[in-house]
């Protein structure tokens, strides 16, 4: 025989062998279908074993130690989301380079005998900025996103056409890695829209994945509201959900289908000012040897979480609820790429449903090192950021001044206020501080809803100055339509000889403060020339720069704990956000963006350090909360007295874990909902609640966006931030709970926002922890 011969038989040996334990599809193209109960690889059955790791929230250097990482812990595919907004950060200018290549991160899988899954929205959520959505589609003020909207649809076809380019000649059936594409995502959780959800997958089969297999994914409660028969279905789920429950109605509708739970979740994200996250490695791995040993298909969300570099974390809603930098979602491998404890138990499990012996785990690209206590000297004030000035009658947001990300400082003349006023700002998006004359008066912080500060008395003539720093854009349910800036009217009221007078205030002038290291630089070397006397503020915000040497590069984690807020860049590389209120106080710096002998730390502060010292340690502080205030809600002034009420509605939920409406016995008008909680399932004092709706007297469901916690007498913040406003947090697996022995009865109040119609309320029991009870008897108030 031939050595050519020789060598290519010994190729495609290797090549089935591995295919034996995931690798990817041979270089003349494969298939990958459904059969009866199962996927086929080839013709074969196969059972998915997905690793959900996200590109941007690696460094590019490290890419294939996380891809060998995953794969030593049993998966055999990688499945990944495509982040629109990072790589069309200005219409119509597409990167798929270096960091965004997303092609070669594919590739990386392949080579590693990985198949792939992906996931190009055009929406992704994700805990990512507007969920991966680009922020210029709101310069169209009357966008309507994730809709048949004309503009939004011509956007995402281009945008879906560049993905096609990347990654569809890297499906299976053409030789690559890529075994199924996603349509939309998780849109039940959004609305009810089959032909925008078959719209959207006609462009993704324009778009060059003609062959590949096509599926949508949904919670077990409402995929069939935009479920589309020429798809395959998955379910969404996390740890410590019974199994055959969430899978259950699917088996009913489509019996013979192949099951696959394309999220499960490891375990969590971290919100600012709310404790870190984590669930249980005996129940995750419960769960997943469950699944395998039923035949059921998995993907590990996060397997890998990384790092939401830059200003890339997004928010939650209802209200306003921003993540931390940190992705680590308690992840098997942690932020910064190591194997952690829960990763071990898991691969114990793995390693059970293996054709062989799983790879070695692979040694870390870096050390772990630290760095001693170093000054910021260099220092600028926030002013001399300033990029654009323009004048306007009301304020302008964000998105009309075209600035995506960073601050924008507000001034206007005050007419005279004799008397000690109110401030009131509609709708600061996110963080406000006002000053009158170079002095701080107050601030708002949208995260707690707070959009009034009392306002002493001021001349005629006196300056106002309002610096509002936006954070990441709301990913999750219908508020992405999220506008930064002052987007409402900014008044002043007050009782002036015994008349309640109001002001609203116009003729603006705003100044932009992009968030980038470029524009940091800039700052840094003097701004953009003399600074006017009213943006001379007596704060301690603004740019600071220092440097430390390094003998050794290793990844570390600068401390910020002794900040006030902002962004940082190492080397020029956006690190990400911090915030003292925690939990998160150490930002992760890969070591791969450092070098031997001098590194810049360059912080962007909004308002100010208690000191100018950092510091690098060798192990992240995830779990440090430094808050101003508490965040449960038990003020006794704020508990309604309810003995002489008469309840809307009275009555015993069902232990069944799906969805129950309580129809009132007529349609109630009042702005609280109050929820007396009298008995729990399973005979204990603890009871909780996964999310709550009310109906109108028409049975529609009444927006929940300014809903927000009134009052509870029992919050389990402690063990898990199981706070009264995860009720109405849009997600399935979060709940409030109370603490475990304080007596019942319970009382949870939810503040509408407004006098509503109330003709309805819908309880949804926790259905993805079945240790957690539910509500037994119950009393609800309309008042």
């Amino acid at each position: 025989m031939q050595k050519s011969s020789i060598f290519r038989t010994l190729v495609l040996s290797l090549a089935l062998l591995a295919g034996t334990a995931g690798a990817s599809a041979a270089s003349d193209g494969g298939t990958f279908t459904t059969g009866n109960k199962t996927f086929l690889l080839n013709g074969k059955p196969f059972v998915v074993k997905a690793a959900e790791l996200h590109y941007p929230r690696i460094p590019r250097p490290y890419w294939e130690h996380r891809i060998k990482m995953c794969k030593a812990l049993g998966m055999n595919t990688v499945c990944l989301y495509v982040f629109w907004n990072i790589h069309e950060q200005r219409e119509d200018q597409f990167d798929f380079t270096g960091q965004n290549d997303i092609a070669e991160f594919c590739r990386l899988a392949q080579k590693n005998g990985m198949y792939v899954i992906v996931r190009p929205g055009p929406y992704v959520c994700a805990e990512w900025e507007m969920g991966g959505l680009p922020w210029w589609l709101l310069k169209k003020k009357d966008i309507r996103l994730r809709e048949q909207d004309p503009y939004f649809m011509e956007r995402v076809e281009k945008f879906m056409a560049k993905v096609g380019e990347q990654l569809a000649p890297l499906t299976i059936q053409r030789g690559g890695p890529i075994i199924m594409v996603q349509v939309e995502n998780e849109y039940g959780s959004y609305g009810e829209d089959k032909p925008y959800v078959a719209a959207i997958r006609d462009i993704v089969r324009k778009s060059g994945f003609t062959d590949v297999a096509l599926f949508q994914c949904d919670w077990a409660s409402n995929f069939t509201r935009n479920g589309l028969d020429d798809l395959m279905w998955t379910m969404n789920f996390g740890t410590g959900s019974n199994i055959d429950d969430q899978f259950r109605h699917l088996r009913e509708l489509r019996p013979d289908a192949p099951l696959m739970c394309s999220e499960f979740w490891s375990g969590w994200f971290d919100k600012w000012g709310a404790r870190h996250e984590t669930r249980p490695a005996a129940d995750m791995v419960a769960n997943i040897d469950e699944m395998l040993s039923k035949g059921i298909s998995f993907s590990l969300y996060m397997t890998h979480g990384g790092t939401s570099f830059g200003h890339w974390a997004g928010a939650n809603s209802p209200g306003f609820a921003p993540d931390v930098t940190s992705y680590d979602y308690d992840a098997p491998i942690n932020e910064y790429g190591a194997a952690t404890p829960k990763y071990y138990t898991l691969r114990e499990t793995m390693q059970k449903y293996a054709d062989g012996k799983l790879p070695s785990v692979p040694k870390a690209p870096a050390q772990l090192i630290s760095v001693p206590k170093f000054e910021l000297k260099e220092y600028v004030p926030l002013s001399f950021g300033i990029d654009s000035v323009c004048s306007a009658r009301t304020p302008l947001t964000f998105e009309e001044l075209d600035m995506g990300w960073g601050t924008v400082v507000y001034s206007t003349t005050l007419p005279e206020v004799a008397k000690s006023g109110v401030l009131t700002l509609n709708g600061a998006h996110d963080y406000a501080q006002v000053y009158i004359d170079g002095r701080c008066v107050g601030r708002t912080d949208r995260v707690r809803n707070e959009t009034t500060i009392a306002l002493p008395p001021v001349k005629k003539g006196s300056v106002m100055t309002i610096v509002v720093e936006g954070m990441g854009r709301i990913n999750f349910g219908r508020a992405i339509k999220d506008f930064k800036g002052l987007t409402g009217d900014v008044a002043i009221s007050a009782d002036i000889d015994g008349d309640d007078v109001t002001w609203n205030l116009k003729d603006w002038t705003m100044r932009t403060i992009p968030d980038s290291y470029e524009n940091a630089v800039k700052a840094l070397a003097g701004g953009h020339g003399d600074v006017p006397s009213e943006l001379k503020l007596s704060t301690r915000a603004g740019y600071y720069r220092g440097t430390f040497n390094l003998k050794k590069v290793g990844d570390t984690f600068l401390n910020m704990e002794k900040w006030g807020k902002g962004q940082v860049y190492v080397n020029g590389h956006a690190i990400g956000r911090f915030w003292r209120i925690g939990p998160q106080q150490t930002l992760f710096v890969p070591g791969c963006w450092l070098k031997k002998g001098s590194n810049e730390v360059v912080v962007l502060d909004v308002v100010g350090p208690q000191e100018t010292e950092v510091w690098c340690q060798n192990k992240p502080e995830l779990d440090k909360l430094q808050l101003e205030k508490s965040n449960l809600h038990n003020n006794p002034g704020d508990r309604p007295d309810l003995n002489s009420a008469k309840p809307s509605a009275t009555g015993n939920f069902s232990s069944a874990r799906e969805w129950q409406t309580v129809k009132l016995g007529s349609a109630v008008k009042g702005r609280y909902i109050a929820i007396e909680c009298l008995g729990a399932q399973d005979g204990g004092d603890v009871v909780s609640m996964a999310e709550i709706y009310a109906q109108d007297a028409a049975g529609k469901r009444i927006d929940r966006n300014s809903w927000t916690v009134k009052y509870a007498d029992s919050e389990d913040a402690a063990g898990g931030n199981h706070t009264g406003d995860k009720a109405f947090d849009l997600q399935e697996s979060t709940y409030w709970s109370t603490v475990s022995g304080v007596s019942l009865p319970h009382l949870l109040v939810i503040d509408m926002g407004k006098i509503q119609t109330v003709g309805a309320i819908e309880y949804l029991p926790c259905t993805t922890q079945t240790s957690v009870s539910g509500i037994k008897g119950y009393k609800i108030y309309i008042y």
